[in-house]
């Protein structure tokens, strides 16, 4: 039986994309059943209404607080149903009642091998470390910031002359590969979180 997969994107939503394609092509055993996004033109939403994947926009600019904002996208994330929640660029910290609610089917995807370089603008941290390798990381959510335990990782050599974009474009490429070949192993029940430690069965 197939799993119920929906993505959290705030931007362009290109690992989005790929999802998309992997499940299409049969390579993930998955429906992707919403796409929810706090941002209404973010243009992850033209991608899900291509491809007829029901889009949630929860604006984060409407809410008078964060909390009310937490009160609605758990809602929307309850009205999905999903087995996992795949954050594809999503760019906003979840509240530790979303984390509670569905832990161990939160998944994120981001630019630096962690646990160096968490946050924001990773890629330029990782150049103005002088670090010789960066990379990706696929991981699962907890309550601390980016910090949950590793599913994949996938490295690339950081070049002389990198700047924040140049390294960032080779690192995606590699994302594009990592988030979908991750979801895969979670839909096929591949995956077995032991305390940090994600076994691959």
């Amino acid at each position: 039986m197939k799993k119920r997969i929906a993505v959290l994107a705030s931007g362009r939503g290109s690992n989005f994309q790929e999802v998309i394609e992997a499940i299409h092509h049969g390579k993930i055993p998955a429906v992707c059943v919403a796409l929810i996004t706090d941002n209404p033109k973010a243009y992850a939403v033209e991608r899900a209404e291509k491809a007829g994947i029901p889009v949630k926009i929860i604006d984060y600019s409407l809410f008078p607080s964060r909390e009310m904002y937490e009160r609605a996208l758990l809602l929307a994330m309850q009205q999905a149903d999903a087995d996992l929640f795949v954050l594809a660029g999503y760019m906003r910290i979840l509240g530790t009642s979303i984390v509670h609610e569905f832990r161990g089917k939160i998944m994120n995807i981001h630019p630096a091998l962690l646990p160096s370089f968490t946050g924001l603008h990773a890629q330029q941290q990782a150049i103005n470390y002088g670090v010789k390798v960066s990379g990706c990381t696929v991981h699962f959510v907890d309550e601390s910031l980016d910090c949950g335990p590793i599913i994949l990782q996938r490295c690339v050599t950081v070049l002389e002359g990198d700047d924040e974009e140049l390294l960032a474009e080779r690192i995606l490429k590699q994302e594009h590969e990592c988030l979908p070949e991750a979801i895969r192993l979670f839909c096929e029940e591949k995956l077995v979180t032991d305390g940090r430690n994600v076994r691959m069965t």
